[in-house]
């Protein structure tokens, strides 16, 4: 990997790092830097995984005073995140390269209707909980284990299902469904994370560089959070990610 390479995907770490914490969206640009930098699919998302997962770390102890008090939901959905994460990257692990590289345009493009349709499928969500009982609740469960295994296999999106899931069983505070979805992203992508390093699946000195990018990019981006309109950055992720999962598909993956 040459020098423009690692400038390459350190400058992209340092825009996710930076959106994530904004806007979110950031492994729009990460991932696909990887790819650019001759990184093998599989691996890039792998590495990409590894480098964003301090930031999500750090986020959790943000939230400590909004996950206190839902100590049920946080050993409920903490168990899952830990088993669905597992099971999603052992998925991974089993899948084919040329299989994997032929689903990365329709995985961005489901990644990229979640981040669009974001608002709507939270507010649908909570329109569907209506007097939600425990026969409803297990349903939700098995969907959440489904969700976690998605962000174990690739992750982009997974939050907002996350909260998506948590407005269906009838979250309505918007602080603590935050504070709970942060640990379960930070769980989720841990266990991956163990798992692609425990079988040689990381590119170090790409994770390496984007670690630092990410770090680097977080801490700048939640100091100009409260300055920035986020909707204006969200809409250039959005125009962002909609051209790249066109030129994922034109190139045939």
């Amino acid at each position: 990997m040459n020098l423009f390479d690692l400038a390459l995907i350190f400058t992209a770490a340092l825009l996710a790092g930076a959106l994530n914490a904004i806007a979110g969206g950031g492994s729009f640009f990460s991932f696909p830097a990887l790819l650019v930098a001759g990184v093998p699919p599989i691996v890039a998302n792998a590495t990409n995984a590894l480098a964003l997962w301090p930031g999500t770390l750090a986020s959790v102890g943000a939230y400590r005073r909004e996950l206190s008090g839902q100590q049920r939901d946080v050993w409920l959905f903490s168990g899952l995140s830990l088993i669905g994460g597992l099971l999603g990257a052992i998925l991974l692990l089993f899948t084919d390269e040329r299989q994997f590289t032929a689903m990365i345009p329709y995985l961005l493009l489901f990644a990229t209707l979640v981040f669009i349709f974001s608002p709507q499928i939270t507010r649908l969500a909570r329109r569907m909980t209506g007097n939600a009982g425990d026969s409803q609740r297990w349903p939700i469960i098995a969907l959440y284990i489904a969700i976690a295994i998605y962000g174990g296999f690739f992750g982009a999106g997974l939050g907002i299902l996350t909260l998506a899931a948590l407005a269906l069983l009838g979250h309505e505070n918007i602080h603590r469904m935050n504070a709970l979805k942060t640990l379960q992203a930070a769980l989720v992508n841990g266990i991956a994370v163990a798992t692609f390093i425990a079988t040689g699946l990381i590119a170090w000195m790409p994770a390496l560089v984007m670690t630092l990018g990410a770090i680097v990019g977080g801490y700048g981006g939640a100091a100009i959070a409260r300055r920035v309109d986020a909707r204006r950055v969200r809409g250039l992720v959005v125009a962002i990610s909609i051209g790249l999962t066109v030129w994922f598909f034109a190139r045939g993956g």
